[in-house]
């Protein structure tokens, strides 16, 4: 059968269509990343978030060397964690659900796109080679307020990256001659060792305990004050440690109230045995 040349052109160039439209969408659900929810990872129940071992406290876990884990929250109309910081040079696999309706999880520039379902957990994994700050949206239409859904992912470089929480708890009010303490708790959430130094600054003085903190474990230290040192007020301090900072007051009084109190119920009482 004889084909007209013009009949093999438009023969060819269909093909090649045909190709281009299947190359197209095989590059839309995999070289972008687009990704459904997979049936392999354990649901969740959404109203429940609390109480998962996951999603109780969303954040960043380090894994092994250079690996990190994220859980992320998505609800109307935020995420949380915001933001969200890992170190450059790792490989990061983020886990995702939904507090109440359909979401998604996108951040441009990455192969990170997924849809988020209540009650279902969207695994997504990126490599981050270089230091960047990523924009995170929901492309998902989620209610009147879904173009304001957004977040924050920064990669930041290694040695600028660490995941040290401080947490203080200090006396409020003291006695004048009785110790007030100030104790500080640090948590490491690395799997190194971190040795560190926690400051306190109360009155101009600074006082410094070093202390070593395991992998993914808390140390504890405790700053003790003579409160006659500083004499009757208020005297504000400050607990730092590798730029975590938090403050307070101590009230330096004559005498507690429940002393005064207690001084006053055994005088009434004594007149009373009079």
């Amino acid at each position: 059968m004889n084909i007209h040349t013009y009949e093999k052109l438009w023969l060819v160039a269909a093909m090649l269509l045909i190709v281009g439209f299947i190359a197209t969408i095989a590059y839309g659900s995999v070289g972008l990343g687009i990704a459904m929810v997979s049936d392999q990872e354990e649901t969740v129940n959404p109203s429940n978030l609390g109480d998962d071992e996951r999603f109780s406290d969303p954040g960043v876990e380090q894994v092994g060397e250079n690996e990190y884990e994220v859980t992320v929250i998505a609800q109307t109309f935020m995420f949380q964690p915001d933001p969200i910081e890992v170190p450059a040079n790792s490989t990061v696999t983020f886990y995702v659900t939904s507090f109440d309706v359909t979401h998604s999880f996108s951040v441009p520039g990455t192969n990170i796109n997924t849809m988020v379902l209540p009650g279902e957990v969207s695994k997504m994994t990126v490599e981050f080679d270089e230091p960047k700050e990523y924009g995170i949206v929901c492309s998902e239409y989620c209610g009147p307020g879904h173009h304001t859904m957004e977040g924050q992912l920064h990669v930041v470089p290694e040695d600028e990256f660490d995941m040290t929480d401080l947490s203080v708890e200090a006396d409020d009010e003291v006695a004048i001659g009785d110790t007030a303490t100030v104790n500080a708790t640090v948590e490491n959430g690395m799997l190194e060792d971190l040795e560190t130094t926690v400051t306190l600054e109360i009155d101009g003085e600074t006082r410094e305990q070093d202390i070593s903190v395991g992998g993914d474990e808390t140390a504890e230290t405790t700053f003790t004050l003579d409160s006659t040192d500083p004499g009757e007020g208020e005297h504000d301090w400050t607990v730092t440690v590798d730029g975590y900072e938090e403050s307070g007051t101590v009230t330096v009084v004559d005498e507690l109230e429940d002393e005064t109190d207690d001084s006053t119920d055994e005088s009434a009482g004594g007149d009373a045995d009079e």
